[in-house]
């Protein structure tokens, strides 16, 4: 008999960790749309906190610069400020129960704020072709409650041989959190940040976060279990 060793049991995907390191049935996930136009800071905003009153020479930059703030607190935060798409693929190990229910990752946020675009399976023909299932007649719906998808049956056609030949895409739609005057400052603070340092490269600096921006933006940041 092996004994776990107290490295065993602290180390990511050691041998405690390892049956629920991932809880929900998706194989993986992928991130294919997001505005990368839409202002979420105004150049207003922008120029009053850098004190650059009547000064336009720098707005294609700090325009590039914002996008770039809005991205990083989406990421961080885990939240969209924008609408966010993504493809989300499943095994065939998935694919068993009736009905067959489909986990939705973390990066959902559930009833009111997630919206499924399509359900679709890759088909067995020798080149595998992306086929969409209809939600009509209750072929599948979105079940916010559990925040996931739930099929009354899999097409005959599947592709069995594929790694994960039932793919589901959805839309999480912009989180209220980002019109909170605390988030919007915290990107304003960024935003400066990164203006006024825009070439740091000490390694230890670039790893940490400036407290300012942490402490307002870290009671927003959702738990994850």
């Amino acid at each position: 008999m092996t004994t776990a060793t107290t490295s065993d049991i602290l180390a990511y995907g050691g041998v405690f960790l390892a049956p629920t390191r991932n809880p929900f049935n998706y194989e993986k996930i992928e991130q294919v749309g997001r505005d990368l136009s839409t202002s979420w800071l105004t150049l207003t905003e922008i120029t009053n906190q850098l004190n650059l009153f009547g000064d336009d020479s720098q707005d294609s930059y700090l325009s590039d610069l914002e996008l770039a703030v809005r991205m990083h607190i989406e990421d961080y935060l885990g939240l969209p400020i924008f609408p966010i798409t993504f493809q989300t693929y499943y095994a065939t190990s998935s694919l068993y129960g009736s009905p067959i229910c489909l986990d939705l990752p973390e990066v959902s946020q559930g009833a009111g704020n997630t919206v499924v675009n399509s359900v679709g399976f890759y088909n067995d023909a020798q080149t595998p072709v992306l086929t969409p299932v209809s939600s009509s007649n209750g072929n599948w719906y979105y079940d916010p409650t559990g925040n996931k998808v739930v099929l009354a049956s899999l097409p005959t056609n599947f592709n069995q041989n594929m790694t994960a030949p039932l793919v589901v895409n959805f839309t999480v739609k912009p989180s209220f959190l980002s019109q909170y005057p605390v988030i919007k400052q915290a990107g304003l603070l960024l935003l400066t940040h990164l203006y006024n340092n825009r070439s740091e490269t000490t390694v230890g600096r670039l790893a940490e976060l400036p407290i300012g921006i942490d402490a307002l933006l870290r009671p927003y940041k959702p738990l994850v279990m």
